[in-house]
């Protein structure tokens, strides 16, 4: 004991210690930063090189100190498409940018629809008449549908490019459960037959319902990239399925000869080439501008108008309470809204959707919030990489619902979730259980098996919440219940089958979706404010620090793998019946 309040007494004081270190080092990185710091100018006829190897997400985290390189990453500590978007189309207009140069190499993170949204910018930059080149040793599928709009293509001699068509791999974990002696006990709308968030923990295989939602989605998908690529690459769609049906592209020669790239060549004779273009003999004389250097010179607009349009960010897993930037908080995004609605000056409100769905209690809080809204001023849903399932329940309801192609979308279903441990609990771990209850069904927990009545009467639950969302569905979109449960069932959707199917309006990203409120609200001068609002910015860094460290000590260890952590991680935090993506899904 004695030695246990030492050691307790010790890491106190030495998270204390190491607390005040860090302030102190902080303060003195911007006092030196202050007072030595240049300002950072555009040149003439500068390139801007585009590398972003960190994972982008639709709203850039707030960093106080980036500007002083604190808690930054070099030239790709961009996170936020909102402020990489904003930072290209700046370029666009921009005299001194006269082209763009991309890191293909470190371009690919992100989910698809956030991957076509730079697409989508970058061919809107090539439209002012400017060049763009890509390099990379070796592209990935990813990085290669971004690199695709260039003007010129390169490639390492020894590298390789990535073109294979999309494939998705599935996790189950039933026969693992079975091992351990744990029975998932599943609950889901009789109807719900594509709601296969459920699956893993019963099958050990897909089922052919979600067998062939998956075929539709990724087919769609595909389909959508293909087209663009062979735009940009004036490559026919059957020459461009059979080069991924054949690997052909791998070898970087057979690449060039399809023209998949235009050149061969090393580092260096890319640099030249880039000498070549922008006119210059010298390397010194290459002005090259990272995006974050640029995007660091861009001051915001001066906006005088008074009337305004609110971007109102739902990113993440949704859970009731307060949650953060990256978990949708029922009360948070409740009261974001509410405000947004009382406010005279905001004239229209575009809600920002990335989710994969969670919590259906919270989904119903936010959506009422959301309702009142709309009777208050136009309301514009965007969607990003996902707007599924709890993510369409607070969209549904919307005037106006813009979707990338590439949006996993729809999957309107309701599941709950209740393993039975007693097994485990007794044969593997020897611990048993005894109980005391006042009525039939005070007991209902995960130490023993559900009764029929129990099962029933929790089944009767989960068809009222499912009945409950088709029902808000149907409202929002102008459809019967029928016609919503008939596309319904928990089944996913492309933005592009959705707009078919009537679940969405148009494809866009968030630009449009601000477009279309304005226009909505009759207003022509206006500015964008984005909530909810952050915290202040000595509580965000000291919350972005300890978050960071964690997250690479994770990351270091798992690697790739971590993807499957954080899934887990996911399950633990379920409360309540899910309106959840139907399956942990990575398209490769």
């Amino acid at each position: 004991m004695k030695n246990f309040l030492k050691y307790t007494f010790a890491t106190v004081v030495g998270s204390i210690i190491t607390f005040f270190v860090v302030v102190l080092i902080v303060f003195i990185t911007i006092g030196i930063s202050s007072s030595s710091e240049e300002v950072i100018q555009v040149k003439e006829n500068t390139v801007l090189k585009v590398k972003l190897s960190s994972g982008m997400i639709d709203r850039e985290p707030l960093n106080p100190l980036a500007k002083f390189g604190f808690l930054g990453s070099g030239d790709s500590d961009i996170k936020g498409l909102n402020k990489i978007l904003a930072a290209i189309s700046a370029a666009k207009e921009d005299d001194n940018i006269k082209g763009i140069y991309l890191d293909g190499a470190s371009i690919g993170s992100g989910g698809l629809a956030t991957l076509e949204a730079l697409r989508t910018a970058l061919v809107d930059f090539q439209s002012s008449g400017k060049f763009i080149y890509a390099y990379s040793e070796y592209y990935t599928q990813r990085s290669y549908y971004i690199a695709s709009v260039s003007n010129k293509i390169f490639v390492n001699p020894a590298g390789a490019v990535e073109i294979k068509g999309l494939g998705a791999q599935l996790m189950f974990f039933k026969n693992s459960l079975d091992k351990l002696g744990v029975d998932m006990q599943i609950i889901r709308g009789p109807n719900n037959k594509f709601k296969s968030a459920v699956e893993p923990f019963m099958y050990d295989k897909m089922s052919e319902a979600n067998r062939e939602q998956m075929k539709v989605f990724l087919g769609s998908i595909w389909d959508n990239m293909v087209q663009q690529i062979s735009k940009s690459r004036n490559i026919s769609v059957s020459d461009f399925n059979q080069i991924a049906d054949s690997l052909w592209a791998s070898n970087p020669e057979k690449a060039k000869s399809l023209t998949i790239v235009d050149e061969l060549a090393y580092y260096d004779q890319v640099k030249e080439a880039l000498m070549e273009k922008m006119e210059v003999k010298k390397e010194k004389d290459l002005n090259c501008m990272s995006l974050s250097d640029y995007s660091s010179t861009l001051s915001p607009k001066k906006i005088t108008a008074k009337k305004k349009i609110a971007v109102i960010y739902a990113v993440g897993e949704i859970q009731s309470g307060e949650g953060n930037d990256e978990v949708i908080g029922s009360e948070r995004i409740a009261k974001a809204v509410a405000k947004a609605r009382k406010d005279s000056t905001i004239k229209a409100i575009v809600l920002r959707v990335n989710s994969p769905g969670g919590s259906a209690l919270a989904s119903e809080v936010m959506w009422r919030e959301l309702v009142l809204a709309k009777d208050a001023k136009p309301l514009v849903v965007s969607m990003g990489d996902y707007a599924a399932s709890g993510g369409y329940y607070i969209a549904c309801m919307a005037d106006k619902i813009v979707a990338q192609p590439n949006t996993l979308t729809g999957s309107i279903g309701v599941f709950g979730m209740i393993p039975n441990l007693e097994k485990f609990m007794s044969e593997k771990l020897g611990i048993t259980t005894d109980e005391v209850s006042t009525n039939a069904n005070s007991i209902v927990g995960t130490m023993k098996p559900l009764t029929p009545y129990q099962h029933k009467a929790i089944q009767t639950e989960v068809v009222n919440i499912y009945n409950t969302f088709i029902g808000h569905v149907a409202d929002g979109r102008g459809m019967t219940t029928a016609e919503v449960d008939a596309i319904g069932q928990g089944r996913v959707w492309s933005g592009i089958n959705a707009i078919d199917i009537g679940l969405v309006d148009e494809l866009g990203g968030l630009d449009r979706a601000i477009e279309i409120a304005a226009e909505m609200a009759g207003v022509e001068d206006y500015k964008v404010i984005e909530r909810p609002k952050r915290s202040n910015p000595f509580e965000e860094m000291m919350k972005q620090f300890g978050a960071n460290a964690k997250a690479s000590i994770i990351e270091n260890e798992l690697g790739d793998n971590v993807k499957y952590y954080n899934y887990l991680k996911s399950i633990q935090n379920m409360d309540g019946f899910q309106t959840r993506l139907p399956f942990f899904i990575e398209v490769n």
